[in-house]
């Protein structure tokens, strides 16, 4: 039986400083990137505890450079946890009948349990990241008091009432009632990855292009997807003032791609790259252009300006945080998570020209 208690952020400073947390965020890119000025902010707070973070192996880029340790000294390549545990839940699902599956289970957990964690924050709310906080031997586990998969609270042994418009807000909420005190943001780090800097240096010179614009067409699902066309109206127009642009896309995501280039007319150019590689593009970026998805949150945790186009997500909660932004949504858009093939209507009234005068309002370019 878990013995659990419900707190508020707002309780007195605490000056006991844990000897190790455990932060437990698996996926996905977008929501991780949400959660890293929460954490900044305690290993601001705590700069002699040891972290660690759960993390899904697809996305563990986004805290260490794959050519560096998963433990050890943080360093650039690993700036901000101390030990990094990947687990692989999706594949694990898939063949949760298989020996050798279970046997990789055993490995992860026996990995989680090593360093005796006494302390974990479930920052997803899921029962399976709930399970895995349970499963690392902590004795005190926080979480939100209403989390996204309600059955996730009956692991936790601190509720906590997070607060808070923005799911940002939200999440350094949560890790202010983990510090007992008010806790200061600072400026997210991402890892450097020597290599994927000096490629992404060598293609853009190869390619001669310098001052550029990020865009991405592609979203979690259709409903969110702005016209890859529209992408590509945007670029020519552009180009027009001597502003290159680069097409993000991911897996899945090459007709997409392909309908952005062709309506660019050889103003855009696609790119495909890893995670490593989309940092390092996305530092040089001068803008990013693109709908509620993980490489937007990228660029504004990055501080680039960003021009976002939201349909049926709430920008108040998702929006781009932290940067320069101008965000369009109709009022017609209907706040849904429903994972809907068809763009929202809303997002389809959004046009090529509004977009394209956010872009120059904040490339700081004349509308005569």
């Amino acid at each position: 039986m878990i013995s659990a208690g419900i707190i508020s952020p707002d309780i007195p400073e605490q000056r006991e400083e844990p000897e190790q947390i455990l932060i437990v965020r698996l996926g996905s890119m977008g929501d991780i990137i949400h959660t890293l000025p929460a954490v900044g902010a305690l290993r601001q707070a705590f700069p002699n505890t040891r972290f660690g973070w759960v993390v899904e192996e697809r996305w563990m880029e986004l805290l260490c450079a794959p050519t560096c340790a998963r433990s050890g000294a943080r360093s650039p390549q690993r700036p901000l946890v101390d030990r990094l545990h990947v687990v692989n839940t999706k594949a694990w699902r898939t063949s949760w009948t298989s020996a050798e599956t279970w046997h990789q289970i055993a490995v992860a957990i026996s990995d989680l349990r090593g360093p005796r964690y006494p302390l974990a924050i479930d920052f997803q709310g899921a029962v399976r990241s709930a399970l895995i906080a349970r499963r690392s031997g902590a004795e005190v586990i926080y979480g939100a008091v209403h989390p996204r998969e309600n059955a996730a609270s009956m692991f936790y042994s601190r509720r906590v009432f997070t607060q808070g418009a923005h799911v940002v807000e939200q999440n350094v909420s949560l890790a202010e009632a983990v510090a007992h005190r008010k806790l200061d943001l600072c400026p997210v780090e991402f890892p450097h990855d020597p290599a994927a800097e000096r490629r992404c240096d060598e293609q853009l010179r190869q390619w001669a292009t310098h001052d550029f614009v990020l865009l991405n067409p592609g979203a979690g699902w259709g409903a969110k997807q702005w016209p890859a066309e529209r992408y590509g109206e945007v670029a020519r127009a552009l180009a027009q003032h001597g502003i290159a642009s680069l097409i993000n896309f991911g897996p899945g995501e090459d007709a997409l791609a392909k309908a952005a280039e062709s309506a660019a007319a050889g103003a855009a150019r696609p790119v495909s790259c890893s995670l490593s590689e989309l940092i390092a593009l996305t530092r040089r970026a001068r803008l990013f252009i693109g709908g509620d998805t993980g490489p937007l949150h990228l660029a504004a945790a990055m501080q680039v300006p960003v021009v976002a186009i939201f349909g049926p997500t709430n920008p108040v909660r998702n929006g781009p945080y932290g940067t320069r932004s101008i965000v369009l949504r109709r009022p017609s858009s209907k706040t849904s998570h429903a994972r809907r093939v068809e763009p929202d209507a809303g997002l389809l009234e959004i046009t090529s020209t509004e977009v394209l005068r956010a872009a120059r309002d904040l490339l700081g370019i004349s509308h005569g």
